[in-house]
């Protein structure tokens, strides 16, 4: 598994206009997000409130865990590309 993590729910309209930004972040970077729909999935709904902390509480989330970074909602790219980089 990646470091990288994306929480997302499968109608998300938010999540949806990430998705492309997320795919040039991970081009640019050379790096991997793995994906995690939360919405239909408790599995993964637990596991991302084990990351979040009850700081977001809503999709969608990405979380680094080598930084321990972590954005709520939607970003921008270089927002995104920071916190891919871990600054």
């Amino acid at each position: 598994m990646s470091h990288l993590l994306e929480f997302y729910g499968e109608e998300c309209e938010y999540c949806q206009a990430m998705r492309p930004l997320v795919e040039c972040v991970e081009k640019e970077a050379r790096v991997t997000v793995d994906r995690f729909e939360i919405w239909h999935n408790d599995k993964n709904r637990k596991m991302m409130d084990t990351y979040d902390k009850q700081n977001c509480g809503g999709v969608p989330f990405f979380y680094n865990k080598k930084s321990k970074r972590w954005i709520c909602g939607e970003a921008t790219y270089e927002e995104l590309l920071a916190w891919a980089s871990g600054r």
